[in-house]
């Protein structure tokens, strides 16, 4: 476990601590604020590759439901042959069904570690510790937005915000592909997806105004990224 901590700062943890730093240091205004904002821009093109592969792989796997509930009907006494003739469906397509999980779960690392920068990372004794001989230490972060709002504190309107943006996220995640038919009011399905609507953003404003402010912007900005990545894929699939 040791091991693993280890290779975890080394491969994650520093480099963005590090990149943080850089960013408060060097930007015009040495903002805090602006610097978490440029570092989520720059962390979220990283990963847009992989954002994008996932949100599209969910797309089209989303166009082949009427082929999938067909195959279920016609075979519905028939578990093994199910399987196989989806499975066969996935092939002649060309769709993975794990694609999009993947892409997901080498995000989830990196969330982690912009976790540990933002809120443990920034103390005095811990830059001195963690910082490349390149990287100049500040000796102490102000932790302030545009010198307005104290990023180290929580805010009720920073933790509204993301989970409006959240919503809208959602909604549009949500949206059917072309050719797909609206689930019916009572169909499972349409049920889960309304729960996640509503149950997604208000945990979100509960997270964010526990977690505090800087993850609260760090929220914002992503979920406006992950909104435009889904603009980018909806033009295609939806209507």
């Amino acid at each position: 476990m040791g091991a693993l901590i280890q290779f975890f700062n080394i491969v994650l943890y520093q480099p963005l601590l590090n990149a943080l730093i850089l960013l408060y240091t060097y930007l015009p205004g040495h903002d805090f604020g602006i610097a978490v904002i440029v570092l989520t821009l720059i962390m979220k093109l990283i990963l847009h590759p992989s954002s994008l592969h996932a949100i599209r792989s969910q797309k089209a796997l989303s166009t082949l439901q009427p082929k999938i509930k067909e195959i279920q009907r016609k075979y519905k006494n028939n578990k093994q042959e199910q399987a196989r003739a989806t499975m066969e469906l996935y092939k002649k397509e060309k769709i993975s069904p794990f694609s999009g999980c993947l892409p997901l779960l080498l995000q989830l690392p990196i969330l982690i570690a912009l976790y540990q920068v933002f809120l443990k990372g920034l103390k005095p004794e811990v830059l001195t510790a963690s910082l490349y001989s390149f990287v100049p230490n500040p000796g102490e972060v102000i932790p302030t937005f545009l010198g307005i709002v104290n990023l180290a504190q929580p805010n009720f309107l920073l933790a509204l915000t993301a989970g409006i943006l959240q919503f809208f996220q959602s909604k549009i995640s949500f949206q059917k592909p072309r050719g797909e038919q609206k689930s019916k009011k009572g169909d499972f399905s349409s049920m889960m997806q309304n729960q996640m609507l509503y149950f997604f953003p208000i945990f979100t404003v509960f997270i964010v105004w526990k977690l505090g402010s800087i993850i609260g912007l760090y929220w914002i900005v992503s979920t406006l990224f992950s909104i435009g990545e889904q603009f980018l894929v909806n033009k295609k699939y939806v209507k």
